[in-house]
């Protein structure tokens, strides 16, 4: 009883900060202005499909980069010494100890017409040799504003939630699991792929959540790195709840609807990740 009541402050604050503002999200969803009970904040929603599917397109993307990305680094780091291991964690880590928007504004500085990169180009005469070679006139390349940007910092931001997860399942492999696929006479390509890599899918699965998630319904990346020229989920919902056009109705509406779109992909993600470690138990 005394442990169960240490639970109580964990409860009351999952119901104020969790539970609650979902309750709200849902009752606005289907309120009119006026006040009563409607379905027209779903209804005129055809209107944002291209937002709908820039939105998770852009994320799709982000998270297959992460995962390409994350996965060797993590097998990599799984197959290290401790010392090394640590040290690269720190370093995986390290950015994420930086305000968010920080980071985020960092990239602007690297990626505008001015920036880091394009003003580097122009002093080593790299525009002139291109122009020089396909006839052009670039005195910069356009990487801000752009969804590539967005795409950059999406994938900077979250590829340690990438990493992470996979390479803290892989670690925990048993290395003698591995050494009897070998004495089985599995060669190195067989051994990860019926053995590492099914055993670390807990791993790819948390790391895919991790990283969808956010990329899906972020706004701040979209609004930095795109200069408000690509509207994502995110800016669209904001701007229900904090721009001119305020109408908290249609913003909690189409938020809803985005968790039940993110909601049913996990699902699907997760029956898909059951099925593959049975088939391969069998």
């Amino acid at each position: 009883m005394k442990n169960n009541r240490l639970a109580y402050p964990y409860v009351g604050w999952i119901a104020l900060f969790v539970i609650l503002p979902l309750v709200l999200i849902v009752v606005y969803a289907f309120t009119a202005r006026s006040g009563g009970f409607t379905l027209e904040n779903f209804s005129n929603m055809e209107i944002y499909l291209p937002v709908f599917f820039r939105s998770f397109w852009l994320a799709f993307i982000a998270t297959a980069i992460c995962l390409a990305i994350g996965y060797p680094v993590a097998y990599f780091l799984s197959r290290e010494g401790h010392g090394f291991r640590r040290i690269a964690t720190i370093l995986i880590m390290l950015p994420m100890w930086m305000n968010f928007l920080l980071r985020t504004y960092s990239w602007m500085s690297i990626l505008e017409n001015t920036g880091l990169i394009n003003t580097f180009l122009q002093n080593i005469g790299f525009f002139t040799l291109f122009n020089g070679i396909f006839g052009t006139s670039y005195a910069y390349f356009p990487m801000i504003n752009t969804q590539g940007a967005i795409v950059l910092g999406m994938v900077y931001n979250f590829l340690p939630f990438m990493i992470l997860p996979i390479y803290t399942v892989i670690e925990k492999i048993d290395y003698r699991v591995i050494e009897a696929a070998q004495d089985l006479g599995a060669d190195t390509k067989n051994v990860f792929k019926r053995v590492i890599l099914p055993l670390s899918l807990p791993g790819i699965l948390s790391g895919i959540t991790m990283v969808f998630v956010p990329s899906v319904s972020t706004f701040a990346i979209s609004k930095l790195l795109g200069g408000g020229m690509v509207t994502l989920l995110g800016d669209l919902i904001e701007m229900q709840f904090t721009g001119g056009s305020y109408n908290p109705y249609l913003g909690s509406a189409v938020s809803l609807v985005m968790m039940v779109i993110v909601l049913i992909c996990m699902a699907v993600m997760n029956r898909f990740g059951e099925g593959e470690e049975g088939a391969v138990a069998l």
